[in-house]
């Protein structure tokens, strides 16, 4: 039987995160974490030139339980029997596991992400096929508006209004689509002046 997931993004500027693992794997989601703002560690006995490049402060050795102290996420980016200590050891501390390509010791997955502007998308295959969520990341990349600036500030200003107004969340959808659909008339109307 499986599991539904529960998608969920974190914050974690400022919090402790551990990355065992400093190959180029690794050095990716090191990339990826930066960023956040995270307080990042990482330790891994070789450090591959990529992560090297990153300037990220690498302890080079191999991973112990108490490099578990304090931190809110793992992402491990090791060898599976080593994966497999991180995940036992992140357990027993209530930490959630992102084990790279290694579902079986992985208690969170990271997805696919698009990002524009202050939206996020992310897309998961409950860990596995990470390269269907690449491809699928890809292809809603390509079909999403360049920019997604002028939907926020509109959202925004409608949030106010709500807010004010004690709009029911039924009405807000609705009302929100009408002011985006009305962000496009004029360049719908310009496109088909030109064509």
């Amino acid at each position: 039987m499986s599991e539904d997931l529960f998608p969920v993004f974190l914050k974690l500027a400022g919090r402790p995160v551990l990355v065992v693992g400093a190959g180029p794997v690794a050095a990716g989601k090191i990339a990826a974490l930066l960023p956040t703002g995270a307080e990042l560690r990482v330790v891994a006995p070789d450090i591959s030139d990529a992560a090297a490049a990153l300037g990220v402060a690498i302890a080079q050795r191999p991973f112990t339980p108490k490099d578990l102290d304090g931190v809110w996420l793992v992402v491990a980016a090791a060898p599976p029997a080593v994966n497999r200590r991180v995940a036992r050891a992140a357990a027993r501390r209530r930490v959630f596991v992102n084990a790279v390509d290694d579902p079986a010791n992985a208690s969170a997955y990271l997805g696919g992400v698009v990002r524009r502007d202050g939206v996020t998308i992310a897309i998961s295959t409950d860990g596995r096929a990470p390269a269907l969520a690449g491809l699928l990341r890809e292809g809603l990349g390509a079909m999403l508006p360049a920019a997604f600036d002028g939907w926020l500030r509109a959202s925004d200003r409608l949030r106010r209004q709500w807010r004010r107004r004690a709009t029911p969340m039924t009405s807000r959808r609705p009302e929100l689509l009408t002011v985006l659909n009305g962000l496009y008339q004029p360049a719908r109307a310009r496109a088909e002046r030109t064509s």
